[in-house]
Formats: C-alpha cells, sequence, structure tokens
C-alpha cells in the first residue's frame, strides 16, 4: 500500500501553502500543529543544509469528528494523529509537491472495525482537498 497521496502543482510555494490551508478547512480540517523543516534545518544544520532541502512544511491536519471517532474505537490510534500534509519545493523545482498520508495505513495497524470507517472518511476528505487544488491549477 503506497502511505502518502501525491500531486504536483504549479502553484508557487506561499500560494500552494494557503491554497491547501483553504481546502483543508473546506473538509473540515484544522491545521494543529506545523513545522517548517526548512527553517528547523538552518536552525539546528545551517544555512546550506536548508537551501539543500528547500521549502518544506508539515501541516498536522485534524478534523475533530473523525479524530474523536478513531479515538473511541482505538485510544492508540492518537499515534498516528494528526493527518500530515506535506507542501515541498526543492530549490530548482518549477512545481509544488502536495502529499497528504494515506487514512487507509491506519487500518493496516489496527484490529479496530471503526478504523476503516474512519479511514475511509478521513480518505474521502482527504481526496476531495488535493482534488480541488489539482482541478483550480488545471484551470489556470
Amino acid at each position: 500500500m503506497n502511505y502518502a497521496r501525491t500531486i504536483t502543482i504549479s502553484l508557487p510555494y506561499e500560494e500552494a501553502v494557503s491554497r491547501v490551508r483553504e481546502e483543508l478547512a473546506n473538509q473540515g480540517f484544522g491545521v494543529l500543529t506545523e513545522i517548517d523543516v526548512r527553517a528547523t534545518f538552518e536552525t539546528k544544520l545551517g544555512v546550506e543544509s536548508a537551501h539543500t532541502l528547500g521549502d518544506y512544511l508539515i501541516l498536522g491536519a485534524c478534523n475533530p469528528a473523525l479524530a474523536e471517532q478513531a479515538l473511541t474505537a482505538e485510544p492508540d490510534m492518537g499515534l498516528l494523529l494528526p493527518c500530515n500534509v506535506v507542501i515541498r519545493r526543492s530549490p530548482s523545482a518549477t512545481t509544488t509537491t502536495v502529499q497528504a498520508i494515506n487514512p487507509q495505513t491506519m487500518v493496516q495497524l489496527s484490529k479496530s472495525p471503526g478504523i476503516q470507517n474512519v479511514a475511509d472518511h478521513a480518505d474521502q476528505r482527504l481526496l476531495v482537498v488535493l482534488a480541488a487544488l489539482k482541478e483550480e491549477n488545471t484551470n489556470k
């Protein structure tokens, strides 16, 4: 199973970040965590390391209703929450990559029947986010 859903769009990095946030909100996801990997690399490893990586942001997206269902079905699912969404662009790239975790990964790691339903709903919503970004990008 592929653990990531990936699209490539021609939006500039900053615009892609903004659009990802908007589309996540449209699907009921809030951003609980945000990790600017480039800034962390710059601070911890130096400017050259950060430049080599390029722009790289990890958003921890959470749909509260789905998270409640997952945690009620199996409290250990908190280890797999929130759903990570990555927006990245290497220094030489002309496109931006957007990736979302495949929620079906939860199903592979759980014996709880309630997790399948949560994973299906989360997957549907994340696929809508990616499709909206891809469609908008195609129509430009």
